[in-house]
């Protein structure tokens, strides 16, 4: 799938993977049979495509509760048709339509004490088999007590809660490949550089005030609030889990699914998915970057999987280690972790990916451009700020300027402050090169008979990049900028005319640039002695 001849896909990005009908039966199907799965973080990114392959895989579940933040303004059942209105769920509801009558959503906040659950919840939630902890908050510049309560602090009451089950077959947390980004190296261990006991009570006994002054003591190599509260939070499984089957699941870059439950599907700005679409749409002009590291990119779909699959692993683990000694048990065979990355079987550069990108997208431009596209990509941050000041700053300060006195607001050098700190944010992940090691996904992945590796597909090796990049800027243009794809031909008429105007700007604007700079010149050499 490589030409445009493959346009009666567009429409709707239709679904690529159809259920397998194998002699042999899903040994992961029938572990999740007739089990109460509760899924944190349910309407979020991955949430709503666990939930989705979940409920559509495997009829026979019981109970699949699904936490949810209140919200005011709406009821619970007004939350639920609006989750469940999703374009994802399209396949579910032909494919199982009576899926509906084993979801129940709960209200909860993982910010607050016990993750905000009621008394009757708890008590509700008792029958419980699998635990899939995804609720996260990944904005890199959060505070770091409100991103601690959310990513450590719901980690442990949830620990706490998990001993609580009498019938708990696993427990997943979905923590990030990047949480231990201090080191060059990252393998399927556990990392104890920070104690989480440690840090939970210097939150507790430090204001804000003085919290935020010792903030760049705490993160040290750490990047941001982000990563570091991920950390930690592995830490609280290895303190509080270690009697428990769990594991930890750890996706690189998430991005688009690749082909279920639709393809090319996402519903979020975060990471680069931002830097592809503002740049698509002719708002980002500049990016600092190296295009020689590796873009550790993973789909969605095959995170999924994973953590599907890795359930069903640790439950296995966790049965087979009742039969030795406790304390012959290594810290990473008690609690396995899977780095779900794609470097170390299917690698793919930073320039590759933004060439695949660049070529596939300027075939399909979008009506909602703001200009035409162009994105220097330099790994020289005083190229980067003279770029940034010549593509952004003085263009949105023209533009807000004439805003202004024709009485509409001046947004755009809002935006693109907002833009810049978050390129900054990028910045840390697109120039440096990481070594993962992912044995225990492959070792997860040989355990799995032919089936399972159908229904629940995640290894990399499986992945063409230049198949899925060509769904990857359909799907952005038609979920993200809700650009149906039947206005390709109108678009590309309206580009057109656009690059003729951006090209003559920039040949005027050179022009004029070279004018000046000989005008100064040639006065420069007027003023020298040695030209009388």
């Amino acid at each position: 799938m490589t030409s445009e001849g493959n346009n009666a896909y567009i429409n709707d990005i239709l679904d690529l993977s159809e259920s397998p009908s194998p002699k042999e039966k899903s040994e992961i199907i029938e572990f999740l049979a007739h089990t109460n799965i509760l899924i944190t973080g349910g309407t979020g990114f991955l949430g709503k495509l666990l939930v989705e392959k979940l409920l559509r895989i495997c009829p026979d579940i019981e109970k699949l509760y699904i936490t949810v933040r209140p919200r005011k303004g709406k009821t619970p059942l007004e939350r639920f048709k609006e989750n469940f209105d999703d374009i994802i769920y399209n396949r579910l509801k032909r494919e199982q339509p009576n899926f509906i009558n084993k979801v129940v959503m709960l209200e909860a906040d993982m910010s607050q004490d016990e993750c905000g659950l009621s008394s009757k919840d708890k008590k509700l939630l008792i029958s419980t088999n699998i635990i899939f902890h995804v609720a996260a908050d990944v904005r890199f510049d959060q505070k770091i007590r409100d991103i601690a309560n959310i990513n450590v602090r719901s980690t442990k009451f949830l620990l706490s809660f998990a001993k609580t089950l009498p019938n708990l077959k696993a427990f997943v947390h979905v923590s990030t490949a990047y949480s231990n980004c201090i080191y060059p190296v990252i393998d399927e261990i556990h990392y104890k550089d920070v104690d989480a006991d440690k840090f939970l009570t210097l939150l507790d006994i430090m204001d804000d005030e003085r919290l935020q002054k010792i903030i760049p003591i705490l993160l040290d190599r750490y990047p941001n609030t982000y990563a570091y509260t991920k950390a930690i939070g592995e830490n609280v499984i290895l303190k509080y889990g270690d009697d428990l089957p769990v594991c930890i699941v750890r996706p690189s870059i998430v991005i688009s699914t690749s082909k279920e439950p639709i393809a090319a599907w996402t519903n979020n700005l975060y990471g680069f998915t931002g830097v592809f679409v503002a740049s698509g749409i002719g708002l980002l002009h500049s990016l600092l970057c190296k295009v020689e590291c590796i873009a550790d990119i993973i789909p969605a779909d095959y995170v999924v999987n994973t953590m599907i699959a890795s359930a069903w692993d640790v439950a296995n683990i966790k049965a087979a280690n009742k039969l030795v000694e406790y304390s012959k048990i290594p810290d990473k065979e008690m609690i396995p972790v899977y780095n779900c990355v794609s470097s170390c079987q299917n690698p793919i550069t930073w320039g590759e990916v933004m060439h695949k990108s660049e070529v596939y997208a300027c075939k399909i431009p979008p009506t909602k451009f703001l200009w035409y596209y162009m994105l220097i990509i330099t790994r020289y941050a005083f190229i980067h700020k003279i770029n940034v000041l010549i593509f952004h700053i003085i263009p949105s300060v023209i533009v807000d300027t004439i805003a202004f006195l024709i009485g509409r607001k001046p947004m755009l050098l809002h935006t693109y402050k907002k833009i810049h700190k978050f390129s900054n944010v990028i910045h840390y992940f697109a120039s440096r090169q990481w070594r993962f090691k992912n044995d225990n996904v492959l070792k997860l992945w040989k355990k799995m008979n032919s089936v399972d590796q159908q229904n629940f597909c995640f290894h990399m090796s499986t992945i063409n990049w230049d198949d899925y990049f060509f769904l990857h800027v359909r799907g952005l243009r038609t979920y993200m900028l809700n650009d149906p794809l039947d206005t390709v031909e109108v678009a590309r008429k309206q580009y057109l005319k656009l690059r003729i105007v951006h090209y003559t700007i920039i040949t005027v604007a050179s022009l004029l640039f070279l004018s000046m700079l000989v005008f100064f010149v040639s006065y420069l050499w007027s003023l020298c002695p040695l030209s009388h």
